[in-house]
């Protein structure tokens, strides 16, 4: 198989996985439980998918542009060295979560901390259900510090930190209390509810109309939105798939669910791995922008016991696979690489990442030196294959006139022409597919990078001599024309001592050609990896091409003419 096969190969799968349908789950009715002496009229009831759906105290649908801003009251700010949380005394809400450690890209934010919170929302809106379909919204409730503080900094050496919020209306109280550690983009919510009846409630969580962009390319950004769930294994729904206003009931029940932009992530989690916390989630399709949604209302279900208590876990900060993987949940997974080659793709692309964090960190190099390092690695491991891959391309050479002449005096016989040509192969020790696998073996490695650089916080924002972004295209489209007058070279060489070819002669102008146009918007680190790689392939080829201008003859002098038969 020719090096322009292999790659038509690698980009007709990247083309398919870039398409590949996501999995649409269908609707659920959520249990409710019931609530005694508290309720409000803010609930309508949907009779199509037969959800309880609260409407937001402000009375606009929580995914509309002209939304009302939210009256946050006064806000309590929680600080650590990775995060500045800002919750409002009014309802107890999250109205602002700044990641310290990440630097914003958008063009109305540059060069300030990442917001999670978009503009006039918050996470962690609780509402409860009661049988009738009414709810208990505590967006309008007014909680007071206990004990009153103007803030809390969560530092280390202090353990677990908590926020204690409190609030009493018509007899009833409700305390929520957030556990922080200044470690962790995790923290814990604790809360009681009295006045339940014997039944208990449904809590719903809103988790806001999806993220603030932080990315220079918003709309890239939206592509990537979705709506993640894990109960036995993590499945997403993209927000692009959510029509507006469109309601989706996701099965549960969910060990986590969250929402995740291209490098960021929200979600609530249970307390203990494998515990299915979450009876169901419901998603609302908002607005677009362009082809892509940039918002979607998404809120979670959770079971109150009769005693009122509740307990969860919140997640908000990068889609980071280490951290996340050290979190336990399977939250690693909240990230899946691959579409519909997930299985085979999402296992390379984590041992890549790997791979590629700890050259980083060991050998003290910039990742743009990593990944030049990292594409003559893999051509060094596959030099012996290669070389095999040689020899058996000159056997094959030889034995070619052999072959000709064998399907001329058989072709009318397909059987015997199989037989005589396999009697060949093996008389000359000629494998017909043993160049095949030293071309295919960079294929995994190449998809899982298309991947990596798509959705790898690493290299969000690194530069690396003139390329600004690792993980964006080459303004200057350097690097892609490199990658394609590498690939160029390396056929041209790769062509030395072979009989002329009209289609491979073709193939060596077209697919330099093609697969430039095709890697000129993809990421700069990819086409850096790919050109180092191609730049150290050629003198491997060229020492290939002599030797099989040395070899061809003597290996045909050696091969058997096939025996004829008698007929």
């Amino acid at each position: 198989m020719s090096t322009e096969r292999r790659i038509l190969l690698a980009i007709a799968l990247m083309i398919i996985v870039a398409i590949a349908p996501s999995l649409i789950w269908p609707p659920k009715k959520p249990a409710v439980g019931r609530l005694g002496g508290l309720a409000d009229s803010t609930a309508r009831r949907d009779s199509t998918a037969h959800a309880i759906l609260p409407t937001p105290s402000t009375g606009q649908p929580p995914n509309r542009r002209t939304a009302q801003p939210l009256d946050t009251g006064r806000i309590v700010w929680v600080t650590s060295p990775l995060y500045r949380l800002g919750f409002s005394t009014r309802g107890g809400r999250l109205v602002s979560a700044e990641l310290l450690n990440y630097q914003s890209f958008a063009s109305g934010d540059s060069a300030r901390p990442v917001q999670l919170v978009p503009n006039g929302d918050a996470l962690l809106r609780h509402r409860l259900i009661v049988p009738s379909g009414d709810t208990v919204s505590l967006d309008d409730w007014d909680f007071q510090l206990s004990p009153d503080a103007p803030g809390l900094v969560v530092s280390a050496g202090q353990g677990a930190q908590s926020l204690h919020l409190e609030a009493e209306r018509g007899g009833s109280r409700v305390t929520l209390e957030y556990r922080f550690a200044p470690d962790e983009y995790r923290f814990e919510v604790r809360g009681n509810v009295t006045g339940l009846s014997s039944g208990g409630a449904v809590l719903l969580i809103g988790l806001s109309n999806g993220l603030r962009s932080a990315e220079k390319d918003s709309l890239d950004d939206y592509r990537h939105y979705a709506v993640v769930t894990k109960a036995s294994k993590a499945e997403r729904t993209d927000f692009s798939k959510l029509r507006p206003d469109q309601r989706v009931l996701l099965d549960g029940p969910f060990e986590w669910v969250g929402v995740k932009s291209k490098y960021f992530f929200t979600a609530a989690l249970a307390l203990e791995e494998g515990q299915q916390t979450f009876g169901g989630a419901i998603a609302v399709g908002g607005p677009r922008s362009g082809r892509a949604a940039s918002r979607a209302s998404v809120s979670i279900t959770m079971p109150v016991a009769p005693a009122g208590g509740f307990r969860y876990q919140v997640y908000a900060g990068p889609l980071d696979y280490r951290q996340l993987s050290r979190l336990g949940h399977d939250l690693d997974d909240a990230n899946p690489y691959g579409g519909i080659f997930r299985p085979i793709i999402q296992p390379v692309s984590v041992f890549v990442v790997n791979i590629l964090l700890w050259m980083h960190e060991r050998l003290s190099l910039a990742y743009g030196w990593v990944l030049i390092l990292f594409g003559v690695i893999v051509r060094l491991l596959l030099w012996p294959l290669n070389q095999k891959a040689m020899e058996s391309g000159i056997r094959m050479q030889a034995v070619a006139p052999l072959l000709k002449e064998t399907q001329d005096r058989y072709k009318n016989d397909p059987e015997r022409l199989q037989r005589e040509m396999m009697r060949i192969y093996k008389e000359n020790k000629v494998n017909p597919f043993g160049g095949c696998l030293p071309m295919l073996l960079p294929m995994p490695v190449l998809l899982a990078l298309f991947f990596v650089f798509a959705n790898t916080i690493a290299f969000r924002g690194v530069p690396f001599l003139w390329l600004p972004d690792l993980s964006r295209a080459d303004p200057f489209r350097i690097i892609p024309v490199m990658m394609g007058l590498s690939m160029f070279a390396l056929s041209k060489i790769g062509q030395i001592g072979v009989p002329p070819n009209p289609q491979s002669k073709m193939m060596l102008y077209f697919m330099p050609v093609f697969m430039t146009v095709l890697f000129l918007n993809f990421a700069s680190g990819l086409n850096l990896y790919y050109a180092s790689q191609n730049l150290f392939s050629i003198p491997q080829q060229y020492l290939i091409a002599k030797r099989r201008l040395r070899e061809a003859p003597v290996a045909g002098g050696g091969a058997r003419a096939p025996t004829p038969v008698k007929t």
